[in-house]
């Protein structure tokens, strides 16, 4: 009964996304590119403006995080089909779109990079007209294409970017609750580390603002974010010549998303995993999880003198609805009462504050000198949407600062 209980979890583990479930349904096909680009560590795809017979006013997009290559029907159904048709408008004021994928998603931001730094080359050796691009990417692609660009003016390397754009990039940091990231080495156990291996990748420790190596280690910054930091300084920290524009998912006001800390945010009642909850993150010394079940435990996950991080403004992220479903589709009874917490807290999006401290982290942004921001100019939702997601109102905004 054990093995097969044991078997059972492991197939669970297998599906558990850390941004999208592992096996979702396919994207509906995009539309034919009008070029495809093979590119060091990735490719291109290259979508003419309206009326257009080549690439004019470009504007090169990267792709954030996730496993595996990039998706590039998915990506093209999130710009597209979503809450605002972003790449119609686009193409409707004659630019071309350039977007950009990468063969391991999770890879090194400093190796990613490259890929971007030969998609500016090959954007600007075909570009008809002189217009500055516009280069950036989403999530953790406005990572990729600061450091490119950084990177690229120490080298004296012609970018011909005017405006740099980072959509909902976490500057400053990211977050996945400590006990999911628990919970990722307890599944392990199983056999299947899907979970793990993503949270473990490079990218996402370069990204996360705390990482947990292990079910009793110690939430701390990573040695790969911290290598990650100084490599940026190296170049810089951001590029100079371009305009820099971030926008974020999250609220500007200082206002939360709804999730109480200390609150339970998933709990399991069995067969597999009972007695396993997880709750929001609380300041001071907090119980985080409670790990228990088929794979042995109890074990308790605690952390100390972090904010209230799950509640806090900022792109929100189904970390507890993505593997609440991966779980009840393996026979575990679940209650999520709280599918989704904050991914990029606004401070990180727009480059304000740190999320060390609960008053940095709820600051009100709406009410700052736009000077304490490291961007030239920045636009934060009217409220806690869903990560790296093409708003009207974020996507109107874009498209009335695309370089002339």
């Amino acid at each position: 009964m054990a093995d097969s209980r044991t078997e059972t979890a492991r197939k669970a583990a297998g599906s558990i996304g850390l941004v999208t479930p592992v096996g979702a349904p396919a994207a509906p096909q995009a539309p034919a590119a009008d070029e495809e680009w093979q590119l060091p560590g990735g490719s291109a795809r290259v979508y003419y403006g309206e009326g257009q017979q080549g690439v004019v006013r470009p504007v090169v997009l990267a792709d954030g995080f996730d496993l595996g290559p990039t998706d590039f029907d998915r990506l093209w159904a999130g710009l597209e089909n979503g809450q605002y048709p972003f790449v119609g408008e686009l193409r409707r004021r004659a630019r071309t779109l350039v977007l950009v994928g990468f063969d391991e998603r999770s890879e090194s931001i400093l190796r990613n990079a490259e890929t971007v730094t030969a998609a500016i080359l090959r954007t600007t050796a075909e570009q008809l007209g002189d217009t500055r691009l516009l280069v950036g990417g989403f999530s953790m692609g406005g990572l990729v294409t600061r450091y490119a660009l950084a990177k690229m003016e120490t080298q004296r390397m012609d970018h011909r970017t005017g405006v740099h754009l980072s959509f909902d990039s976490p500057h400053r940091g990211a977050w996945l609750p400590i006990g999911l990231q628990a919970f990722a080495h307890y599944l392990a156990q199983t056999g299947d580390d899907t979970y793990l291996r993503q949270i473990s990748s490079p990218a996402a420790q370069q990204m996360l603002w705390r990482y947990l190596d292990g079910v009793k280690g110690t939430p701390q910054e990573s040695p790969l974010r911290t290598e990650f930091k100084e490599r940026l300084q190296q170049v810089g920290s951001w590029p100079r010549i371009p305009m820099l524009l971030g926008v974020s998912s999250g609220r500007g006001d200082g206002v939360g998303n709804g999730v109480r800390a200390g609150a339970k945010a998933l709990t399991c009642a069995g067969p597999l995993f009972d007695g396993t909850h997880f709750l929001a993150q609380s300041q001071g010394d907090a119980e985080a999880a409670v790990l228990s079940g088929v794979l042995g435990g109890p074990h308790s996950i605690t952390t100390s003198g972090l904010a209230e991080l799950d509640g806090a403004p900022g792109g929100t992220l189904e970390s507890f609805g993505i593997l609440g479903d991966a779980l009840t589709a393996s026979g575990e009874s679940v209650d999520t009462a709280h599918r989704s917490v904050c991914f990029v807290p606004s401070v990180s999006a727009v480059s304000v504050r740190d999320l060390d401290q609960q008053e940095d982290l709820y600051t009100n942004i709406d009410s700052l000198p736009p000077e304490q921001s490291d961007l030239d100019d920045y636009l934060l939702s009217g409220s806690n949407d869903p990560h790296a997601g093409m708003t009207a109102e974020l996507g109107e905004w874009i498209l009335d600062r695309l370089p002339d």
